[in-house]
């Protein structure tokens, strides 16, 4: 018997030879147990629809009341829906027998904790996808070209009003250059500048590995109390330092301003410059927001930003706000193109943010993200660890007591709980008077509204198993 079926309208694979269903009796049989076989696999998701019988009956060279009784009986069974002029659907699937993950893809934990990471669930799609509609209705043919390599002139020039009235960036259009991401912001300044880069003692690792992967060496400097030891570059012969200074990352204290002072002074002296990573910069909850550093001299500082934890890491829209003197080489490090950024997206964002639904989403995810951080800090009272960094951002630091670090993330391992040990964010030649702590970084506000209070509570049973 035929094993495709052609609708017209999509192909539809079905094996119906009894030598592959043994035992079945009759087409019928052979028909449902081949749908039933295809909607478990998982190779006819939920939600797709069937031909109808007529025409499946037809490709397949069955009676039509075959094709008609099976599908009723599916009905029945709760395989498949059916209403009248909408058709027949597959309604109950269940996991492939035999996994379909890629070798070594990322398997994803029961309990998302991880840093850095926002609610996507809460991504505004409808408004969203009203300006990307909007900004393909409005954008001249120009702006569909990838002429300037600096980017979409609509999107930087939406950033420098944007950056200048909430961040207090000191900019024009002419200064600004749209990236995939911070990530990508560095390597190019690094490219551009060489290196050694100074880079604070505690930080995100994955600029590190990606600098020396590039081959450009980092040199750790201190970090206290009042953020960064800037004295600490008195000795180096660094190109740049990246910092933290508005919020350190993952410590969580803003740089004094004495040391934001400094570190210009640095820079002037030395001919160096400062990389501002504004990583989360838009959320601040029980303070005024600390001013972008790069208002101190736009000549010496790049200023660094993206939509990877307000809106989601997925769109790849991050920007640089550089140095006059830098625009050129950071061009020319990128291959003189716009090679990584997505035009649509970039119009879209430009949308997003003169239309006011930028700023709109920021304040609704910045009411929930602090009631989500006030939650953690009431549950975790209870227990002998002490809570930093609670004033902005995503995350806050759990430090824990010496020695508690391995026990702890290996028991939120087994209960499927994502989230990041201090230890990872700890530079391999930090000094040793900082690298003696214990702690775990904890991200608040990645997962959905449904699965907080889980995970939260997930978190105080490793804590309590671990004695603490």
């Amino acid at each position: 018997m035929v094993s495709w079926a052609n609708s017209g309208t999509r192909d539809l694979h079905l094996e119906l030879r009894e030598s592959i269903i043994p035992g079945a009796r009759g087409a019928k049989e052979l028909l449902m147990t081949a749908l039933r076989d295809a909607a478990r696999s998982g190779r006819l998701p939920a939600g797709t629809t069937l031909p109808p019988s007529r025409t499946l009956a037809a490709d397949l060279g069955l009676a039509r009341n075959t094709v008609a009784d099976a599908y009723a009986e599916l009905v029945a069974e709760g395989w498949l829906g059916s209403r009248q002029g909408a058709g027949t659907w597959v309604l109950n699937t269940a996991r492939p027998a035999v996994s379909a993950r890629p070798r070594g893809a990322r398997v994803t934990p029961g309990h998302d904790l991880m840093p850095g990471t926002p609610d996507v669930s809460e991504f505004p799609r409808g408004q969203w996808l009203t300006c990307t509609r909007r900004a393909l209705s409005t954008a001249p043919n120009d702006a569909l070209r990838m002429r300037d390599p600096r980017g979409s002139i609509e999107l930087r020039s939406a950033l420098a009003a944007y950056l200048a009235r909430t961040r207090g960036v000191r900019t024009s259009e002419e200064s600004i250059v749209i990236c995939a991401g911070v990530r990508q912001a560095v390597l190019l300044l690094a490219h551009a500048l060489g290196g050694p880069i100074a880079v604070e003692a505690y930080g995100l690792f994955l600029f590190r590995d990606a600098l020396a992967a590039a081959g450009v060496t980092t040199v750790p400097i201190g970090v206290d109390d009042k953020g960064a030891v800037v004295a600490d570059l008195g000795g180096l012969d660094a190109s740049a330092v990246l910092l933290t200074p508005a919020h350190h990352n993952p410590l969580g204290m803003p740089m004094h301003p004495s040391r934001r002072m400094a570190v210009i002074e640095w820079s002037r002296r030395t001919g160096g410059f400062v990389l501002d990573d504004d990583y989360d910069g838009e959320f601040r909850f029980d303070r005024q927001p600390v001013g972008a550093l790069q208002a101190l001299d736009p000549d010496r500082v790049a200023y660094l930003g993206s939509t990877s934890k307000s809106l989601s890491p997925a769109l790849r829209l991050g920007w640089m706000v550089l140095p006059d003197s830098l625009v050129d080489p950071v061009v020319e490090a990128a291959g003189g193109q716009q090679f990584s950024v997505d035009v649509i997206g970039a119009l879209t964002l430009a949308e997003f943010i003169t239309g006011g639904y930028y700023d709109r989403h920021i304040r609704r995810m910045r009411t929930r993200y602090r009631r989500r951080r006030d939650t953690v800090v009431d549950a975790l009272a209870a227990f002998r660890v002490e809570v930093t960094g609670l004033a902005a951002g995503l995350n806050l630091l759990v430090r824990l007591p010496d020695g508690a670090e391995p026990e702890v993330m290996r028991r939120a391992g087994e209960a499927g709980i994502a989230l990041t040990g201090l230890s990872i964010m700890r530079h391999p030649r930090a000094a040793p008077d900082v690298a003696e702590r214990d702690g775990i970084v904890v991200g608040f506000a990645a997962p959905p509204e449904h699965a907080f209070d889980a995970a939260i509570s997930a978190l105080c049973g490793v804590l309590e198993a671990c004695g603490l």
